[in-house]
């Protein structure tokens, strides 16, 4: 019998230490810390987003980055600086919350 397959994910992607869930209208947002054998931490997001067809069959298109130890702080600083970007550029975005789709 085949593994199920969180199992294999964990044993590809390294054990979750730490999991949140960020829901956004059609889209989900997995933020998972994962250690490695040798105890380091990575982060994967994933991005799934539900997708309904015609005939109402829903399927979940995913996206997954993987963000290592050494590009966290560069990583961060420029998630910040587009995010201060339309913060100023477009202050509306963070004035009330976007509706869900």
């Amino acid at each position: 019998m085949a593994p199920s397959s969180a199992i294999r994910e964990a044993e590809e992607y390294g054990e979750v230490v730490l999991s949140k869930v960020v829901k956004a209208g059609r889209r989900t947002y997995f933020l998972d810390v994962r250690s490695t054998r040798g105890g380091d931490y990575f982060l994967t997001v994933t991005e799934s987003r539900k997708i309904t067809d015609r005939d109402g069959n829903v399927t979940y298109d995913r996206h997954k980055i993987f963000l290592y130890k050494e590009d966290f702080e560069k990583f961060t600083q420029g998630l910040h600086e587009v995010v201060e970007f339309i913060r100023q550029a477009k202050p509306e975005f963070f004035a009330a919350e976007v509706p869900a789709e």
